[in-house]
């Protein structure tokens, strides 16, 4: 089973690309102060699946962009023969 992890960085980075700052994102998160979203985006604390979802349509990007892509190199099958 593959387990999809968060890209951090890649939210950052996208957030910035849209001159947001994280004040402005922990507000519309909800967040009472900035650390709160500060917390999320630095991986001091896990990204809860509403919140990450909520980002995503904050930063008009699809969810799967959040993440890190993973790539399965083709596996090859070795048969045995007796």
């Amino acid at each position: 089973m593959l387990e999809k992890k968060v890209d951090l960085q890649k939210i950052k980075e996208i957030r910035k690309s849209k001159h947001m700052s994280i004040e402005e994102m922990s507000t519309i998160l909800g967040y009472d102060s900035p650390n709160g979203y500060f917390y999320l985006e630095s991986g001091k604390s896990k990204f809860p699946a509403e919140k990450l979802a909520m980002v995503s349509k904050i930063l008009d990007v699809p969810i799967q962009k959040l993440f890190f892509e993973v790539k399965v190199a083709k596996m090859e099958t070795f048969h045995h023969w007796r």
